[in-house]
């Protein structure tokens, strides 16, 4: 079986991850990653020996590379094309309809009416044309029931689509373990919150400031480690600043090799607005770090009840600062690190990158037979 995944190759946070974990070492089948530019995803891939195949585009619209993508597909016998994130998606719609002798699969990574949130005009085209293609693969992979449930709202058959959970390797260590709070001036008895994700309007930073500032008028010492760029940077470091939060909230930008931050933490936080099945949920349970994070996607499979972790309705600024302060409280007992360590083996159970590959693969088998 021979498998083309598409990707724009601008990949940089919980899509990257993704990818990367499923072609990494999958020897089930001949899996080849196809992107359009170069970029962090094309490092990772190639340090990782994925076998890669660029289609370089010389704009964003360029459509010059669809005869080159069929081409190759032809030559090599390819039986699925599986697309992941917008660009990619709409171009295998445009592929399908030259060439069809080949099995469509997306995987559906985020909630494709926010994918383009605050990005205008061009933004709301973008939307239409994603939402369109989606109703055209063979098959689709939901990271979540919730997002399966949007692609039967679509009225997309339920036979066409299969949930299959993120994973990542449990066995692995992290790399870079010496480092310390002192090297980023925050003290051992600071409450270190951790946060990463891109700087972008769905992630609802804007929400963590303004609990941050009720909490700060109790505990005075509250760090905020922001990890991740983006659109918002500029104007999440001036929201910070005026809002007088600059001591404790810390812009760290993008940072590659992210789980040795983990470790300096008290807290996870994701507070985004929309998500599948957030991978770095995962990767702060492998380093048995507690969790705050919005209901987004699949994270009661994770997070089933409050022993594992806590989750908030999305927006709810109260609901968030009551959970951080409930986190504080529990670390003043010293019995924050239950939950972290209660996460940790949820996670490590139900979530291994090898229950995820299996599950992939024999969604390939299905749809080939």
């Amino acid at each position: 079986m021979k498998v083309l995944h598409l990707n724009v190759g601008a990949e940089t946070g919980g899509g990257m991850i993704h990818i990367l974990q499923l072609l990494k070492n999958f020897k089930k089948a001949d899996m080849t990653l196809g992107l359009f530019e170069k970029g962090m995803l094309f490092d990772q891939a190639s340090r990782a020996g994925i076998k890669i195949e660029l289609f370089k585009q010389k704009s964003r619209l360029d459509l010059s590379i669809i005869p080159k993508i069929i081409q190759y597909i032809e030559e090599n016998q390819i039986d699925i094309v599986h697309t992941h994130g917008p660009r990619a998606n709409i171009f295998g719609y445009l592929l399908k309809r030259k060439q069809s002798n080949y099995k469509w699969i997306i995987t559906l990574h985020s909630n494709p009416h926010l994918d383009f949130m605050g990005r205008g005009y061009k933004g709301y085209i973008f939307t239409k044309l994603h939402l369109w293609s989606l109703k055209k693969p063979d098959h689709y992979l939901a990271i979540s029931d919730r997002f399966k449930e949007l692609l039967l709202d679509k009225n997309i058959s339920p036979h066409h689509i299969t949930t299959i959970y993120n994973g990542i390797d449990f066995s692995d260590s992290v790399k870079n373990a010496t480092l310390t709070r002192a090297a980023f001036e925050v003290q051992d008895s600071d409450f270190v919150i951790i946060m990463v994700a891109r700087l972008d309007p769905v992630k609802g930073h804007i929400d963590v400031f303004h609990a941050l500032l009720h909490l700060l008028n109790k505990y005075t010492h509250i760090k905020l480690f922001l990890i991740g760029d983006g659109v918002l940077d500029d104007e999440l470091k001036e929201k910070a600043k005026s809002m007088g939060l600059q001591s404790h909230v810390i812009f760290l930008g993008y940072i590659e090799d992210v789980p040795p931050l983990y470790r300096l933490g008290d807290l996870f936080l994701l507070s985004s607005y929309s998500e599948s099945f957030p991978l770095v949920l995962l990767e702060a349970a492998k380093e048995k770090l507690p969790v705050i994070t919005t209901d987004v996607g699949g994270v009661k499979e994770l997070i089933p009840n409050d022993r594992y972790g806590w989750i908030v309705p999305v927006k709810n600024r109260d609901k968030l600062q009551q959970a951080i302060e409930e986190a504080i409280i529990l670390k003043e007992k010293q019995m924050l690190h239950l939950k972290g360590s209660a996460l940790y083996n949820r996670a490590a159970t139900f979530f291994t990158v090898e229950r995820f590959r299996d599950s992939v693969y024999d969604c390939y088998k299905k749809i080939m037979s």
